[in-house]
Order: C-alpha cells, then structure tokens, then sequence
C-alpha cells in the first residue's frame, strides 16, 4: 500500500476505522464489508455510503456497486444506536503544548472500543479542548480511575511512548483488597502473563515471567479484614495488577472478572473497582524537565471514593 493517504475527517471527536483489503475475489467492495463485519447489515453499509461515510485511502468514495480491490484501505464511521451514558466526568490536570493530564472517573473507556465511541475519555477530550491529534501514551483499564496521558502533538507520541516502553517512567497505583497476615510484605511479584479464556481475561502462565509488580501494605482494617496497598508496576501487560493480587489470594475489591465469575456481571456503579491510577513522573524528552503528576482522586478503607 504505497503513495499519499488521505483519511476521513473526524466526527463528533471520533476518527474513522480503517480496514485493510486482502487480496480476495469479491465481486464489490461492499460485499467484502459485509463478510468481513457480519453483526453489521448490509443495508447498514449502504446508508453510510449514501452519507459519504466511506472512502479508500486516496480520498475516493466507495459506492455500493465499487469494484473491489485488493491491497488498499478503506476509511469508515463507527455508528452505535444506543451506547450509554457513563454518568461520571473527567478532569484536566495539566495541559501544554506537549501534554495533557487527565483524571479518568471508572467505568470511562479511554479509547473507543466495543459499545463506546462517544463515551470515552479521549472523545470527550478532543471535543472538549478541541484537540484533534491529541493521542493517548499510555491507556488504563476502563474500570480504573487516575491519571492518563495524551500527547498533544502527533509526532511526539512515540517519544513519550519510548519512555515507557524502556521502563523510564514511574507509576504508583493504590488498592483496596483483602489482609492477610499470612503474607509479608513488602514483595514483588513476578510472574509470566498471557491472554486468558475468555479473550478479555488474562491469567498467569508457566514460562519466562515478563511482569513484575512491587507491592506494599498502607494501611489495615483489621475489622473489615481489607488493607489499602501500594503497587508499583515495573512492567505494562494487560490487567496486570489484577492478575497478581488475585494470584496472591488478594483480589481486589469489587473486581468483576478477577477471580472469574462466569457470567460476567454488569457494570455496577455503586461498587467501582478499587484501584487507582495514583501518580506517574518521568523526565520529558521533549523538554528535558521532571515531570510529576498525582490524581485527585483517593481512596479509603470506609470504602468512600472521593475526589
């Protein structure tokens, strides 16, 4: 896929998807659409093209009747009829050229993904401060709270990025899980993780470890039997302060899919998980400064959740 590429605009804050087409013997474009999204109609298909909704790489409209081609992409708008309202907001801490800082509620997506497009925190960013390029460096689960990053300038992204693919930044989460006296603390946890079953859970593997997470006790209720811990992950792997406090014996409180229970149960927003994104520092490439960021947000062995 050589030469100039010339993407749709975004939408409400949200950019557009991008499918590549494989070499195949398709008769349409749309006929590839349709196999490739089957939970999307056909008919679903040709009312976004109708609205102009649909273009190849090079700007073209795909119309309903386009020949198809392989080896090229083809730009298209996410629609959702009826994604929900997450009742919580967001706030900035820090913003600058190079950065912002925000303070993500639970239950808020960082990115779209699944049933959220508009009700993700990087949306409600771009519409909000009228960022269009403002990228995420790092993402948190939907169910944490705290902090989350963004690089303001597109071409800065990947230098952000750099730090905490060469483990130069430093994160401090907090956590409200169960007290065991059997385990002394402090300790770290080091332990090898893979994707689980199902696909959205994870789970400790045998094998090379490739997490590591060091954890402390800051305080105890020895009444409620729950300790708030400090956790500071060395590594980045999906869920994995989740994973290690379960594998621990300690999961934390009000996590839905860590032990497993099957059927998932649904968002309740009166019991948010307790972990928090806590405080992040680095030194900025760009600029050469320390940087230092703490959340708002805190959270207590009475089990209130206070910003």
């Amino acid at each position: 896929m050589n030469g100039p590429t010339h993407r749709l605009p975004a939408r409400s804050g949200v950019s557009p998807s991008c499918v590549g087409l494989p070499a195949g013997d398709w008769p349409t474009i749309t006929d590839f659409l349709v196999q490739r999204f089957p939970a999307i109609s056909r008919e679903v298909w040709l009312q976004r093209m109708a609205d102009g909704l649909v273009a190849d790489e090079f700007g073209e409209a795909v119309t309903p009747e386009r020949p198809y081609r392989g080896h090229m992409r083809v730009y298209y708008y996410r629609a959702l009829d009826d994604e929900p309202r997450v009742p919580f907001e967001a706030s900035v801490l820090w913003q600058d050229e190079h950065l912002v800082v925000a303070d993500k509620p639970h239950f808020l997506p960082v990115t779209p993904s699944g049933h959220y497009l508009q009700e993700t925190l990087l949306v409600r960013l771009k519409n909000s401060l009228g960022l269009e390029g403002l990228t995420p460096i790092h993402r948190i689960d939907r169910e944490t709270a705290g902090l989350v990053l963004f690089s303001v300038q597109p071409g800065e992204r990947d230098g952000y990025q750099a730090l905490f693919r060469r483990h130069e930044v430093s994160k401090d989460y907090e956590a409200i899980a169960p007290w065991r006296e059997d385990i002394q603390f402090p300790l770290t946890r080091k332990s090898r993780i893979v994707q689980g079953e199902p696909f959205f859970r994870q789970c400790e593997a045998e094998g090379e470890p490739n997490s590591e997470t060091a954890i402390d006790i800051l305080e105890t209720a020895p009444r409620t039997a729950l300790a708030r811990y400090a956790l500071r992950p060395v590594s980045g792997k999906k869920h994995q302060l989740r994973v290690h406090m379960n594998a621990l014996g300690i999961p934390i409180l009000h996590d839905r899919i860590y032990p497993p229970v099957h059927p998932t149960p649904d968002d309740d927003y009166s019991r948010p998980l307790q972990l928090l994104a806590k405080a992040v520092s680095f030194r900025d490439p760009f600029t050469g400064e320390s940087r230092a960021f703490h959340t708002r947000f805190s959270l207590s062995l009475d089990l209130s959740f206070t910003s």
